[in-house]
């Protein structure tokens, strides 16, 4: 026979409330009885009653994640501490992938809506007045990451600007005088969401402002950067960085420099973005900055949970970002 709630209650003497409380690690409750309660519940293999307890909590307990793809390492960070912390609040997470396509992204969206999801993390392709209206008028809480939306959604986001602006400035101090930037989502300016790309490209060119570099950078926006490079000069008298949006960028540069010959960074800098976890394999380690993927995870949960619970959200600053020197600069 299934074990209850209240049966559990009954053998430990205490009301069924405190037990829901133990069982899903909410405050209120002493350390000493959630432990008594939680051997109980594992003694007779308790499974709670997901349908019942949405029945009558007006919740199904699960969050829906609405990202590009887990081909980039740092998705897939991020995918595990959302569900590790949304697992710990006894919420489940719903998954959908929308291969930057602007029209997924919305069947994604009302797949969610439609299974009754409690809470949406979000991280758009798709941008502009005509999406934030289309977005508000369900009533299902959503949190905006990486990608801005509006006003009207909470954004989970770092100081994109500031760190490339340091970065570059950094660069500068180590007296590179030419830059190369690779990013190719840049491409897709003003017909996708790509809020952060453009940040990094803000805080680059304040960055050389700044820094007084007086050659103007090369700015690389095409998918085929490599075959770009290799049509250029990159061992010249101004020393060359080349810096990359992101991580994945940056490792196909080094790939490339090194099969030519060209040693990093005597001859040419490279600097890359997000510090995935990958790098620690790499040689030269790669300089970046760390992006900080699981915190951002950690929070987008948290904000939702609380939203969903409390009824508001937890208001979160941009989240700062840390200067990783390793050898490529």
């Amino acid at each position: 026979m299934k074990a209850t709630i209240k049966e559990i209650a009954r053998i430990c003497g205490v009301s069924s409330g405190t037990v829901d409380r133990a069982l899903n690690n909410r405050p209120g409750i002493s350390e000493k009885t959630k432990k008594k309660i939680v051997e109980v519940a594992k003694e007779l293999n308790y499974q709670p009653d997901f349908t019942a307890r949405s029945l009558v909590m007006g919740r199904t307990m699960t969050i829906g994640i609405v990202l590009f793809d887990l081909y980039n390492r740092s998705f897939a960070q991020l995918m595990n501490a959302i569900e590790a912390n949304a697992r710990k609040r006894g919420y489940f997470v719903y998954i959908t992938l929308t291969d930057k396509n602007p029209e997924s992204e919305k069947k994604c969206i009302e797949y969610l809506i439609n299974r009754k999801v409690d809470g949406i993390i979000l991280f758009s392709v798709n941008q502009g007045e005509a999406f934030s209206q289309y977005l508000r008028q369900f009533k299902t809480p959503i949190i905006t990451i990486f990608n801005y939306v509006s006003d009207h959604f909470e954004y989970i986001g770092i100081k994109e600007r500031e760190a490339m602006k340091n970065a570059v400035e950094h660069m500068v101090k180590k007296k590179y005088k030419r830059f190369i930037y690779i990013s190719p989502p840049l491409a897709f300016q003003g017909k996708s969401n790509i809020y952060t790309q453009e940040e990094r490209l803000k805080g680059f060119l304040e960055g050389l402002t700044a820094g007084n570099i007086t050659i103007a950078p090369e700015i690389i926006k095409d998918k085929n950067y490599i075959d770009i490079l290799s049509l250029m000069e990159l061992k010249t008298t101004d020393q060359t960085a080349i810096v990359c949006s992101c991580d994945l960028y940056a490792l196909e540069v080094m790939n490339y420099l090194k099969s030519i010959g060209l040693h990093i960074p005597k001859d040419v800098g490279v600097f890359g973005f997000d510090d995935i976890d990958m790098l620690k394999y790499i040689s030269p380690r790669l300089t970046t900055v760390q992006y900080p993927i699981e915190e951002i995870g950690e929070m987008a949960i948290t904000s939702m949970i609380q939203r969903i619970e409390q009824g508001s959200f937890l208001h979160i600053p941009l989240l700062d970002y840390k200067m990783i020197e390793g050898e490529s600069i």
